[in-house]
């Protein structure tokens, strides 16, 4: 009897506290229990549950707590409580909180995340991505961009600026297309498939002049710019970084001091700037420059403040005093990209965006529009890569021939490509969701540093499984390598708008941890205001939360309780596996926040690890959320759950490497009880599903289809070639073409043919002698054969080629 009661309190304490019911709940539990084991049975488990229940009610009723503990804990909460500074809280203040934040609860309501449908973009967007973006990519090669000419050819340049692809966030009254978030990154995705084109049509329509203009630009700054911005009379770009200052962009050294000076003949007050900018983006021809400097009044012309903080300007190209024009040489593809130099730069007041009154605002005027601008652009260009790149290794692998048999049957090669074909569909489906809640009012800050370090990773992970089954094909440049360029380009979507190392270690946890949290802001904003009130309820309202993600992480480590979810069976164990981990992470924050404190900054491996579970679980639910929402194809069910099995095996091992590296071991070790009682659960994807993503990318397959529905995938309507259309038709004949090569080994094997017939045309014209094949199928082969060829070889150069000064070659062949 006594056990039985003790396992009815232990199983009430846990329902109460995985629903976060309260300490009445918990108070009444005990008591309950307790006076029916103190008649009943044991009189020591009446004494503990009654003891529990007392302490419960004094430490949980808020009239009891209030008047002795809540003082005490506040006084502590001031001591450890970490230091927010002003640049952090507008940081924190950018931008909005969505299902980020929901997964910080520990008990995600799914219905919060598909409430909002993709309901997919306009006939006017979808046509523009059809045909005027089909356009601009058929007219460029990568190899005559980036190593002919170093610059898009003149043509692809009028083509972008006639059909407004600078103007995509311009509203239509201004001149612009006025897009929806959804169709930028369908436009982006579409250009991908060349680095250079997609950043120069992505950065005016990200961070920069346009943008800024649109949220913070006078109404006469606005008519002016944004017409001339859309039409591209204006190119423009954007000065933020320099020598001193990267990814710390609060650390600016270029200044502006107010003063007076002399502006179309007459005396006014502006700013004398001096500045040094690098790594800008479209800077070599941009005709306008937005400028980011630390703003100074040292004579109080404007008023007591002497250090007014970040401020923007936007100034014209011919201003005296800028120097710009010379390019740096981007890693694989020389996009635009060079320094901006000013020395006594004179400016008036009218120059600062949205003019004077925004003077020290641009700290918040960048974090505000960098949450937007920094989910669509890297990451479309991530997605598109990442699909390119499912036509190309696929196709290749298919034709490519070893042992008599295509290389993608072999497991070797599989694995990649299933990688591959997994990345692509988490890419897809993250850039598209995330884009749609942008479009229904969403400005996900956390969601955006999570997308730009995860998805660009992922860019280069997959560009370098590509090169890998591509093997000599793709490390020999040339016109005909599809994929080198691309893949020698990968370290640049790593490295800028905040490099991938401080995203992960600084920004996706880091910010999270007290935006995203249910009450961690509002602790901190309740000690700022010294109000006491207000922090019990935020504080006792956390330790509910605390209580409740414990028995939610154990009860569902257990199996128990899982989590209702409104997903059909191919995907409801998934969800189920994001809602358990979101209750462990919920948890693990909380611990590492308590642990750890104002420490927590420094300890960038923790934080970094924390963030990795966030990500994945971000990640996994737009996976969840797009297959929800699609009408799948075949093939397209084992792409989703390999996703999702890759994701939540990533999630777990963050969470197994967090407990690890804990620094308070008790903490980490009734973590690791509380959350993976059972040791680990989740396994990597099984073999069998490697093998059929493999074959399903490298055959004409439905969902080969629509992984690359997003890219260029048609026959060229421009002097380019396009790759992927070469690979879509001769995969369309595979079938056909295997049967054929399987005859003619055959039949060599078995005498039928020469032995000299080592090379395939031979064994075909062999084959159709011996009357083995038809006219009709060797000349099949002969021009399926010669298709392949063109695919697989490389290019070769004069001696000379490669050398800048021609009087350096040496003739090592000389007499």
């Amino acid at each position: 009897m006594t056990f039985i009661l003790f396992v009815v309190a232990i199983a009430g304490l846990l329902i109460v506290m995985r629903r976060e019911s309260g300490a009445k709940a918990a108070i009444g539990v005990m008591a309950g229990v307790g006076f029916v084991s103190l008649i009943f049975a044991s009189g020591w488990l009446a004494f503990v549950l009654l003891v529990g229940a007392a302490l419960t009610a004094v430490c949980g009723l808020t009239e009891l707590r209030r008047s002795w503990l809540t003082p005490r804990v506040f006084a502590m909460f001031k001591e450890v409580a970490p230091k927010v500074s002003d640049t952090e809280k507008v940081a924190l203040d950018a931008g909005t909180v969505g299902w980020d934040g929901e997964l910080f609860t520990g008990q995600p309501d799914w219905h919060n995340l598909l409430i909002n449908r993709n309901t997919g973009l306009t006939e006017e967007e979808q046509a523009f991505v059809d045909n005027q973006c089909v356009k601009a990519a058929s007219m460029c090669n990568a190899w005559d961009i980036a190593v002919e000419r170093a610059d898009l050819p003149p043509e692809l340049w009028e083509f972008l600026k006639k059909e407004k692809f600078f103007g995509m966030i311009i509203p239509k009254e201004y001149g612009g297309l006025e897009f929806s978030a959804k169709a930028q990154s369908a436009v982006l995705q579409r250009l991908a498939g060349n680095e250079a084109l997609m950043v120069t049509v992505g950065v005016p329509n990200s961070l920069g002049p346009g943008e800024l203009l649109l949220k913070y630009g006078t109404e006469e700054q606005k008519k002016h710019y944004l017409p001339r911005l859309a039409d591209g009379r204006e190119i423009p770009c954007f000065g933020l970084t320099g020598p001193r200052a990267g990814s710390d962009a609060t650390a600016l050294p270029d200044t502006g001091i107010v003063c007076k000076g002399q502006f179309n003949g007459e005396e006014v007050v502006g700013l004398r700037l001096n500045f040094e900018k690098r790594w800008i983006t479209l800077a070599p021809l941009a005709t306008v420059v937005g400028l980011a400097f630390r703003m100074f009044d040292p004579d109080g012309l404007l008023g007591e403040e002497k250090d007014l903080g970040i401020t923007c300007a936007l100034i014209p190209r011919d201003t005296e005093g800028m120097e710009l024009g010379r390019r740096h040489c981007p890693i694989g593809t020389p996009f635009m990209n060079g320094p901006i130099k000013g020395k006594d730069v004179f400016i008036p007041m009218d120059y600062l965006i949205g003019g004077q009154e925004m003077a020290g605002e641009g700290w918040r005027m960048l974090v505000e529009c960098l949450s937007v601008g920094r989910c669509i652009t890297l990451p479309s260009g991530a997605a598109g890569a990442a699909a390119y790149s499912v036509g190309t290794a696929g196709g290749f692998t298919r034709i490519r021939r070893q042992f008599n048999s295509p290389i993608a049957d072999m497991e070797g090669v599989q694995e990649p490509l299933a990688r591959i074909a997994a990345q692509t569909y988490i890419a897809q489906a993250a850039v598209n969701q995330t884009a749609n809640m942008i479009d229904k009012g969403e400005k996900p800050a956390v969601p955006s540093a999570i997308l730009k370090y995860h998805l660009t990773e992922m860019q280069r992970n997959i560009l370098t499984d590509a090169m890998d089954v591509h093997g000599g094909k793709s490390v020999t440049l040339g016109p005909r390598n599809y994929l080198g360029i691309g893949y020698s380009g990968a370290a640049v979507p790593i490295t800028v708008e905040g490099a991938n190392i401080m995203t992960r270690s600084l920004m996706i946890f880091g910010q999270g941890a007290i935006r995203c949290h249910p009450y961690v802001l509002r602790e901190l904003a309740a000690k700022d205001s010294d109000d006491i009130n207000a922090f019990d309820d935020a504080f006792f309202s956390h330790a509910g939360l605390i209580f409740g993600n414990a028995a939610r992480a154990l009860t569902q480590a257990f199996g128990v309780g899982k989590a209702d979810v409104p997903f059909d069976c191919a995907a409801s164990r998934y969800a189920q596996g994001v809602a358990r981990f979101s209750a462990a992470f919920g948890l693990c924050a909380d611990a590492a926040m308590t642990t750890l404190g104002s420490q927590l900054k420094m300890r960038e491996l923790i934080s970094a690890r924390l963030g990795d579970m966030l990500a994945n679980l971000y990640l996994a639910s737009m996976v969840l959320k797009n297959w929800h929402e699609c009408q799948p194809v075949t093939g397209e069910r084992e792409v989703m759950q390999y996703s999702l099995a890759m994701l939540l095996y990533r999630t777990e091992n963050a969470l197994d490497e967090f407990l690890q590296n804990l620094p308070n071991r008790p903490v980490a070790w009734a973590l690791r009880a509380l959350t993976m009682p059972l040791g680990r659960r989740w396994d990597k994807p099984h073999d069998d599903t490697t093998r059929a993503l493999a074959r399903a990318i490298s055959t004409d397959t439905p969902i080969r289809h629509k992984l690359t529905a997003s890219i260029w995938s048609t026959e060229s309507e421009g002097p380019a070639e396009n790759p992927v259309a070469t690979y879509n038709a001769l995969l369309r004949d595979y079938d056909k073409a295997e049967v054929l090569y399987r005859k003619a080994t055959k039949a060599y094997a078995k005498g039928e043919l020469p032995m000299e017939a080592l090379h395939p045309e031979e064994r075909f014209e062999a084959a159709l002698k011996a009357e083995i094949f038809s006219e009709e199928e060797a000349e099949f082969m002969r021009k399926y054969e010669a298709d392949v060829l063109e695919m697989l070889s490389v290019d070769d150069f004069p001696f000379d080629a490669f050398a800048q000064n021609k009087e350096t070659v040496i003739n090592h062949n000389a007499a």
